[in-house]
């Protein structure tokens, strides 16, 4: 009897818009599609804390290359900001460090304390993030009690809507939909939140709306993917987000190579290069009167 091992079809290449659950990471969310996808090949852009849900995006095969050049500055969330209590984590996972009775904040001083936190802005990361400091996660160095400097960043908060308001008794619950760019701690704005008015802030909740161009319509529960591994085709996931240039065969050919072609005058940041066949070729980006390859995906 033949031993031979058949070998296995690697899936299409191309994006997994994920509607990640309470209580997984990102890198769970990656473990569990490697299996349901057939391959190791799989990364994610743009992390989701455990106790977030909504939109992640995650990667296939050649769109692994893709993660990191996708434009995905602009994000959209909901989220639930509680008055009154402050933790050290800035969110519901973690322990309370300060108690201050927020039943004397009128609805006026939220509105104006929302309103100073719109816009161009300086945020400080939470202590418990994901950003290194000398070589170690901030997270890391938190957890095991080391008092964590960060420093304030410039983000851009495009939007911040006050969408209700419930009391009960000393806290307010405060539910926001937040609109920013990438980057942008939203438990951040719930600490300088509650800062501002004077009685402390956390998250209590956060579901992320949307990543770029792709929002909960096109995501896929876990259970969802599990019966059918739904994939968007690396050529469509490009075109979605960058411009496109459509080349002749022999300019294929010549990009598939990593050679260059006349700049066409498309703007900053990376281009789509298309076969005639519709074929993805690569992502390329201008400098000055010609282009520069930054991930070439023809075979």
């Amino acid at each position: 009897m033949s031993t031979a091992r058949v070998k296995r079809t690697p899936p299409p290449s191309g994006l997994i818009i994920v509607d990640k659950p309470a209580g997984w990471t990102s890198h769970d969310v990656v473990g569990k599609l490697r299996g349901i996808a057939g391959t190791r090949r799989v990364g994610h852009a743009g992390t989701l804390d455990p106790m977030a849900t909504g939109v992640l995006v995650v990667g296939v095969e050649k769109a692994t290359r893709l993660l990191g050049h996708l434009a995905l500055t602009e994000k959209g969330y909901d989220a639930t900001i509680r008055l009154g209590l402050s933790t050290n984590t800035d969110d519901a996972e973690g322990e309370v460090v300060a108690s201050v009775s927020a039943a004397g904040v009128a609805d006026e001083e939220i509105r104006k304390g929302v309103a100073d936190l719109t816009g161009r802005i300086t945020q400080v990361p939470p202590q418990v993030s994901a950003i290194k400091v000398n070589g170690e996660r901030a997270y890391k160095r938190a957890r095991a009690g080391e008092e964590v400097e960060l420093r304030a960043r410039p983000v851009t908060v495009s939007a911040f809507e006050i969408t209700a308001v419930r009391r009960a008794g000393d806290v307010i619950d405060v539910d926001a939909s937040v609109t920013c760019s990438s980057g942008t701690y939203i438990r951040a704005l719930a600490r300088d939140l509650g800062a501002a008015l004077g009685v402390g802030g956390h998250l209590t909740a956060l579901r992320r709306t949307r990543v770029g161009p792709y929002d909960l319509s096109a995501a896929r529960t876990i259970e969802q993917l599990s019966a059918g591994c739904a994939v968007l085709p690396i050529g469509e996931a490009v075109a979605a987000v960058f411009p496109r240039r459509d080349v002749t065969a022999e300019e294929a050919g010549l990009v598939a190579h990593g050679g260059r072609l006349p700049a066409l005058g498309l703007g900053l940041g990376p281009i789509g290069v298309f076969a005639p066949d519709g074929t993805l070729v690569a992502l390329v980006e201008e400098q000055g009167r010609i282009t520069r390859s930054l991930a070439v995906f023809a075979s």
